[in-house]
């Protein structure tokens, strides 16, 4: 099951709106419809973070990604961990900076 799936698994299971999911989240209607159908790329940390909090599950769960598997990147998991002790405006900083660090890699690949 995909990471829309679960969302919208994770909604109807809770009989919640996507109204009130966007609300307890602090984005859109919209936003969450896109999440679900898989339309949104990259959802941010912050709306991730805020989804798993609302349901009430881990971010692990809802995204299927495990920082302590064997072959999960040592570096990666590691600035996960850290992240947990960042305020969530600066953990916004970071997700754009991470962004811009993708956006520039897509551009080099186009080159």
């Amino acid at each position: 099951m995909g990471f829309g799936a679960r969302i919208a698994a994770l909604r109807r299971d809770a009989k919640q709106s996507l109204q009130h999911v966007a609300d307890a989240v602090g984005v859109t209607k919209t936003h969450i419809w896109e999440l679900e159908k898989g339309r949104t790329a990259n959802p941010s940390l912050l709306v991730i973070k805020g989804l798993a909090d609302h349901f009430a599950v881990s971010v692990t769960s809802l995204v299927e990604e495990d920082i302590d598997a064997l072959d999960a990147d040592q570096r990666i998991a590691s600035m996960f961990r850290l992240a947990k002790e960042i305020d969530a405006d600066d953990l916004g900083h970071i997700e754009d900076m991470i962004q811009s660090f993708i956006n520039r890699k897509k551009g080099r690949a186009a080159s």
